[in-house]
């Protein structure tokens, strides 16, 4: 995927008002499928569309959870802080800023100081 279409996509996610609903309860707090589908009033396939979608762009992200009686399932937890769309001669630029945790950042960093 070319940078472009990679920015289009990006948009088109941020743009999706089931997505943003989706982001919005998993920045709450971490939940499953499930719990998503019923706090924002959608069928579950949808919400998995949209997940596969937000996790394409790593707005969102999946863990496995155990619960007591030892089954596994999926929590999904936002991702994404915030973003910066800036355009210029060369078209649009989008930086997202992700809860990432301390080295995840610190590489972040470092990719950026190094132009990469």
């Amino acid at each position: 995927m070319d940078e472009a279409s990679s920015v289009e996509g990006l948009l088109d996610a941020l743009g999706d008002e089931r997505a943003r609903d989706l982001l919005e309860a998993a920045a709450v707090e971490p939940q499953s499928a499930k719990q998503l589908a019923e706090r924002c009033g959608m069928s579950l396939p949808t919400v998995y569309r949209r997940l596969e979608l937000l996790e394409e762009h790593a707005l969102i992200t999946e863990r496995t959870e155990v619960a007591e009686d030892g089954n596994h399932y999926k929590v999904y937890e936002c991702n994404f802080e915030s973003t910066v769309i800036t355009l210029d001669e060369d078209g649009y630029d989008v930086t997202v800023y992700r809860r990432d945790n301390a080295p995840s950042k610190f590489s972040q960093l470092w990719d950026e100081l190094a132009g990469e």
